[in-house]
């Protein structure tokens, strides 16, 4: 595990596509719930005549809160403080681990349960915790399937999306305890996971859990949740500790009001989650007595630090991104290699890392530039101009290359009229052994990329710039069509 945890793509992402687009599976899987959701979503949001306002307002508190980051952190410490909590700061993932695992420690536990949270998949809570013989178990139903085939998720909202009914069946027949005879009828599935997860709730002394929106002013921290689990982590045990990334804080109780209705139409497509927990510091006889409060960095000041991509800290997890994009659909989460897949996997996960890292700065190439994230994002994070930022930066870090060459010579051929007509007479000859039939089906070197799966076609006999020419040259066939042409040329 390195410092900054679940973060690291283990090789380039062109590399790790390559080899997840072939899984056919994988991808019917994701095409037909990617598609459902985005169906869905769209209708909830049809319902919203104040949609696009509430976007910008979204958006508008995201940048006041991350503005203004130092007080309104240091607010929320003594906020949670003054009503029973404790604070801790984690520069890193490795700090935030520790954390947790000395707390665990401390109350001599060895087996905790937790609620979905993509920070602790973040700092890669789990194996850390199995390394001091202390063992995790994910109470989300699509977490547990992940856990239980020793898998990694592949969505933010739906970690096992890449999966199907029949995956799960033989997995959970194979490792739960008590099962064996399961058929692959959802009500089934879930009835399993119910009965294994039951005896962990009412038995476990300690919970973890992500934290959805934190507020300042109260010390009130949120979780959001579809199945109930997250309700029972964070009422029944004894001891609950909560991981928050640092750009998760918002100033007042009222701006909860704005993402209540961005988050749930945005993630779930529904118009507002069937469990939301909100608690306060620690009261006496009523939920967990002992509460402590994890604030992470791992990165985040550095993003933060940056006027361009700091918008990138607006995201409130909703995966509305991922379900649109056209790269994830095909490639999977898997291909991203972070626990942040998906267009907002593309350009969070290289920030946090630093546009150094060599996997992880290939990431802004994961995208078509078509600019559906962007339209869908609840707190308009504009996707494709910080991609575009981000490749820019790429290219610094990867200094003087053959394309960086190739463009160079590109733009010195290009700057003179002359050059450029000299350069496309000279392509006219040289392509002579390349064009097969009326198309250039294979170019050498590094041009061979393009025709992998497209043909080229091939320069003209006669280009623009001579049709042109020749035109000017040749009488014209009445006087007003000489005088339009005169005056066409007098504009260029």
């Amino acid at each position: 595990m390195s410092g900054h945890g679940g973060l690291h793509p283990a090789e380039p992402f062109p590399v790790a596509a390559h080899e997840q687009v072939g899984r056919a599976q994988m991808r019917a899987n994701l095409r037909n719930v990617t598609g459902a959701i985005r169906a869905k979503r769209a209708n909830v949001v049809g319902e919203m005549p104040h949609w696009e306002q509430l976007r910008d307002l979204g958006a508008a508190l995201k940048d006041d809160t991350l503005a203004d980051l130092p007080d309104r952190l240091l607010q929320l410490e003594r906020s949670v403080q003054a009503r029973g909590g404790q604070v801790h700061w984690a520069r890193d993932a490795r700090e935030a681990r520790d954390l947790v695992a000395l707390i665990a420690e401390r109350h001599a536990v060895t087996e905790l349960i937790k609620v979905k949270s993509i920070t602790s998949d973040e700092i890669e809570l789990n194996l850390a915790l199995e390394e001091r013989g202390i063992h995790a178990v994910e109470t989300d139903l699509a977490e547990l399937i992940v856990q239980l085939s020793k898998d990694s998720p592949s969505h933010i909202l739906v970690p096992a999306i890449h999966r199907n009914r029949a995956e799960i069946q033989e997995l959970f027949n194979t490792e739960l305890p008590g099962e064996g005879q399961l058929s692959d009828d959802p009500a089934a599935l879930a009835g399993a996971a119910r009965r294994y997860l039951r005896q962990k709730f009412l038995t476990t002394k300690m919970a973890v859990s992500g934290v959805n929106f934190a507020v300042a002013e109260t010390g009130t921290v949120c979780v959001v949740e579809s199945e109930g689990n997250g309700r029972m982590c964070v009422t029944l045990p004894e001891v609950l500790v909560s991981i928050m990334g640092i750009e998760k804080v918002l100033e007042k109780v009222e701006d909860l009001s704005v993402f209540m209705e961005l988050l749930p139409r945005s993630s779930t497509a529904e118009r507002m989650n069937p469990y939301n927990s909100f608690w306060t510091g620690v009261t006496p006889g009523d939920g967990p007595q002992e509460f402590h409060l994890i604030l992470l960095d791992n990165g985040r000041t550095n993003v933060l630090a940056d006027e361009f991509g700091r918008q990138t800290l607006r995201c409130i997890r909703c995966s509305a991104c991922l379900n649109v994009c056209p790269v994830y659909e095909r490639a999977g989460g898997h291909a991203y290699g972070s626990v942040y897949p998906g267009p907002i996997g593309a350009i969070l996960t290289p920030q946090l890392l630093g546009m150094y890292d060599k996997n992880a700065n290939t990431l802004p190439g994961a995208s078509s530039l078509c600019g559906a994230c962007y339209d869908v994002c609840p707190v308009k994070i504009n996707i494709p101009q910080v991609l575009i930022y981000l490749r820019s930066e790429a290219n610094v870090q990867k200094g003087l290359t053959a394309e960086a060459l190739a463009m160079k010579g590109m733009k010195f051929v290009m700057a003179e009229g002359w050059r450029f007509e000299g350069a496309l007479k000279l392509a006219r000859v040289g392509q002579g052994p390349l064009v097969r039939g009326d198309a250039i089906t294979s170019l050498p070197g590094l041009l061979g990329g393009w025709t992998q799966s497209r043909d080229l076609q091939p320069l003209p006999k006669e280009g623009f710039r001579e049709w042109w020419k020749r035109r000017g040259q040749e009488p014209a066939a009445a006087s007003g069509e000489a005088g339009t042409s005169s005056a066409s040329k007098e504009r260029v």
